[in-house]
């Protein structure tokens, strides 16, 4: 009868076995190619002994074949599809062992596929065994490999979860990927439990934005902007002779907004078949999760195949007495029934300012506590300008300063007292109603068991370290989100992250999540939109002397009749020389920013050049129109203020 031999050698890393019928029977050797090629090892040897002749005997020989070997291909040296798989065990380091059917007559050929096709219920080739378990084609393989199963059937720890695909965290990034997931038949769940604020609050699915983020203030500052429309209405002929505002009745309707929200959140999930698990999650082992109810109370084990990670960031609490007793942050305020009265924010982030903002817009008593500098990490000439508007809307800064302690002194008045970071400076000592804090979030990471599967995390704040794939340093384990090292922290990036990332892994696609060109809007009374780089981050990355700034302010037709300054709102683009003008900065101050700023940072997501802006006829009268125009550069040294005249 005909024997088979066992040829293996090793290129570029990967063990490969040929099985194909040898003549004789050779012994071992070991020989190099030419310099610099690979060195090849081949193994010669009796792997079986059988007659091929009946299609018995041949289903046999075959299920020896994947019963003797960690894995096994089926192929053809003329397939680009066997070619393909080859190079996908190659790439991870795996030995296989190959059958080339077509080394064999076609006759013969075509009765081995026929026996395959009974063994596996696929003719076609390649056709993959790995572990003895079938996993089919080049598709069925690469999908194996990005769902992680394959990883699984190789460790030899395959076998049935409970679910595909675990997601903790019910924030939008989260539960975005769940259902993307879901909708390619794949079982998903969501754990999410929120842990109360040191003042209590707590509430219902759909993370941070949804409740105490992106959509109560994105409505407590629209409240603030109908404030100041009340006072330039009387310039419209409209006669008013009121403005009062009842900030117990703006809450409610805002929680009750959002309660509709939790709920159409959960309806979705049950719509696509998602299990939503309002409970903590802690790792046990990579594969395992214990859950636990809000008392703390363990309640269940479930296991699943891959899990993200995707519980968000809560506010920093600064270690000075009196912080976590007295302080509120976002977590508490949207939901806070009592009227804030005089208040003091300690920090200078967005959040922050976008806190002042509306609050003063509100009537409210307000005063920011700055220990540096306005919006760091955004164009600081419009931090300044934005810091400048705030004082005109009654804002009051109070700078180079830090609490050491708050303290109560009656019901309704806390005693803060702030150290100077500038020294011989005196302290900073004042009476407030209310105390809140935006110095900082943390990522979520601590308590859910992230050391026990060796997740690596970053050092210096515990963010977690992912790929430009999403994938942590365990292999089915993924994050997206704010809690993810050096990512922006925002709501729509988390969302399209955890999308593409449940369709490379389900749904057979590729694209990896560009981080370049990302638009975004701080909302404080005069919106600030941008896209791209900061004035002060473009030189540094590309050098002063190939940085051109086109900068003016512009007056909004909407204010023309009332009383505001007209050099308020601002328009600046930076463009890079030596790349014709490419905008690589755009940014806005101004009414509606957001709505401006969407628009435009598709034309630098496709690397728009200046004169693309000034080739586009502006709609008249807008704000945005500005942007088609300007023609006046910082280099220039022209004023770019709103002329009287």
């Amino acid at each position: 009868g005909n024997v088979f031999n066992k040829v293996m050698f090793l290129r570029g890393g990967i063990l490969v076995s040929v099985v194909g019928l040898l003549g004789k029977i050779v012994q071992p050797q070991t020989f190099s190619g030419p310099k610099n090629s690979v060195t090849t090892k081949l193994f010669f040897g009796i792997q079986c002994t059988r007659k091929m002749t009946t299609s018995k005997e041949i289903e046999s020989s075959f299920k020896s074949l994947i019963n003797d070997n960690d894995v096994v291909v089926f192929s053809k040296t003329t397939c680009p599809f066997c070619k393909k798989v080859k190079q996908l065990f190659k790439d991870i380091n795996a030995e296989i062992f190959v059958f080339e059917l077509n080394s064999h007559s076609d006759e013969k050929c075509a009765q081995m596929q026929d026996v395959l096709q009974k063994m596996s219920g696929q003719r076609t080739v390649p056709n993959v065994y790995v572990k003895k378990h079938h996993v089919g084609g080049y598709t069925d393989t690469k999908q194996a490999l990005d769902d992680g199963t394959l990883f699984d059937m190789l460790e030899g720890d395959f076998k049935t979860y409970d679910y595909d695909y675990i997601v903790i965290g019910g924030g939008s990034g989260g539960l975005a990927s769940s259902k993307e997931a879901a909708s390619y038949g794949r079982k998903v769940a969501v754990c999410d439990l929120v842990t109360p604020s040191p003042q209590g609050t707590t509430w219902g699915l759909g993370g941070t934005c949804v409740n105490v983020g992106c959509i109560p203030k994105k409505l407590m500052h629209k409240a603030a902007i109908i404030g100041e429309d009340i006072d330039d209405a009387p310039h419209y002929g409209w006669t008013t002779e009121t403005k009062v505002h009842s900030w117990p009745d703006m809450v409610e309707n805002i929680q009750n907004h959002i309660r509709s929200l939790n709920w159409k959140y959960r309806k979705s999930l049950k719509d696509k078949n998602v299990t939503y698990f309002n409970a903590y999650a802690k790792f046990k082992d990579k594969h395992t999760l214990m859950l636990y109810n809000k008392s703390g109370e363990f309640q269940k084990e479930i296991t699943g195949q891959n899990f993200l990670l995707a519980m968000g960031c809560r506010p920093v609490y600064p270690e000075f007495p009196g912080a976590r007793e007295f302080c509120i942050s976002s977590d508490d305020i949207f939901s806070m029934t009592e009227h804030p009265g005089k208040t003091l924010i300690v920090g200078a982030s967005y959040i922050s300012l976008e806190t002042a903002g509306f609050l003063a817009g509100l009537g409210i008593d307000v005063t920011v506590m700055v220990r540096s500098i306005l919006l760091r990490g955004f164009d600081q000439e419009i931090a300044k300008k934005i810091g400048a508007n705030l004082e005109a809307h009654g804002v009051k800064f109070v700078n180079n300063c830090v609490p050491t302690s708050v303290t109560r002194v009656s019901e309704d008045k806390l005693l803060v007292v702030g150290k100077s970071t500038v020294e011989g400076e005196p302290e900073h000592k004042s009476e407030y109603k209310t105390v809140f804090l935006a110095v900082g979030r943390e990522p979520c990471t601590k308590q859910i068991g992230l050391e026990k599967i060796n997740v690596a995390l970053h050092e210096k704040d515990g963010r977690v370290i992912v790929d430009n794939t999403s994938k942590t340093n365990v292999r089915n384990v993924y994050a997206i989100g704010d809690i993810i090292e050096e990512k922006l922290q925002l709501t729509p990036v988390a969302i399209q992250a955890g999308k593409l990332l449940a369709q490379r892994l389900y749904g057979k696609k590729n694209t990896l999540f560009d981080y370049m060109m990302v638009p975004t809007t701080v909302f404080t009374p005069l919106e600030y939109g941008c896209v791209g780089y900061a004035e002060e981050a473009a030189i540094a990355t590309f050098g002063q002397d190939n940085v051109e700034v086109y900068h003016i302010h512009f007056q909004p037709l909407e204010w023309e009749m009332s009383s505001r300054n007209k050099n308020q709102s601002f328009a600046k683009l930076i463009c890079l020389k030596k790349e014709e003008e490419r905008v690589v900065g755009f940014h806005y101050l101004g009414p509606n920013a957001g709505e401006v700023t969407q628009g435009f940072a598709l034309a630098l997501k496709l690397g728009a050049k200046k004169d693309d802006f000034n080739n586009v006829i502006g709609i008249h009268p807008t704000c945005a129109e500005i942007f088609t125009s300007m023609t006046i550069t910082k280099a220039s040294g022209k004023s770019p203020d709103v002329e009287n005249c």
